[in-house]
């Protein structure tokens, strides 16, 4: 048996064709499948690998803020990459609602950006730019145990 594989990340909208907007104007995402059920309709949007399953529902939206929420059993924020913050929050203009950044992480990983932006029904939503991984990952099977902070 192989391991089993990432599916998809569902989010709750408060009205779905414009979170369908949202993801697929600035995400890239297009629709990939509408399931339509006796009281309900789904929409699945793909990216790539990237699933997002949209749902209706109704109700207040949680409070988004800064990097998302910081409660256990809470889905904290959904992230995604570029290779150019600032012109991403250019071609967004008036639609990116920053909740936190851009905050440079230099310290760690230089040129690692991040914008922590809320999306229509308040899901926070990180984009980063500059982001890689270690080379050798203290606690793996790795061979080194190089410092955690890169230079380079």
């Amino acid at each position: 048996m192989t391991a089993p594989q990432w599916s998809h990340t569902a989010l709750n909208c408060a009205d779905q064709a414009r979170t369908e907007d949202f993801y697929t104007r600035w995400f890239g995402f297009t629709r990939a499948r509408v399931v339509t059920l006796p009281d309900a309709e789904i929409i699945f949007l793909r990216n790539g690998p990237v699933l997002l399953e949209l749902f209706g529902v109704t109700g207040a939206a949680a409070e988004a803020v800064q990097d998302g929420p910081h409660v256990r059993g809470a889905v904290r924020h959904i992230a995604f990459q570029t290779d150019d913050i600032d012109a991403f929050l250019h071609r967004m203009g008036d639609a990116a609602q920053v909740s936190l950044g851009p905050i440079g992480f230099d310290d760690v990983i230089r040129g690692w950006r991040t914008v922590w932006l809320r999306d229509p029904d308040g899901v926070v939503v990180e984009v980063s730019q500059g982001y890689r991984d270690q080379a050798s990952v203290p606690g793996t099977n790795q061979d080194s145990t190089e410092n955690v902070r890169e230079s380079a």
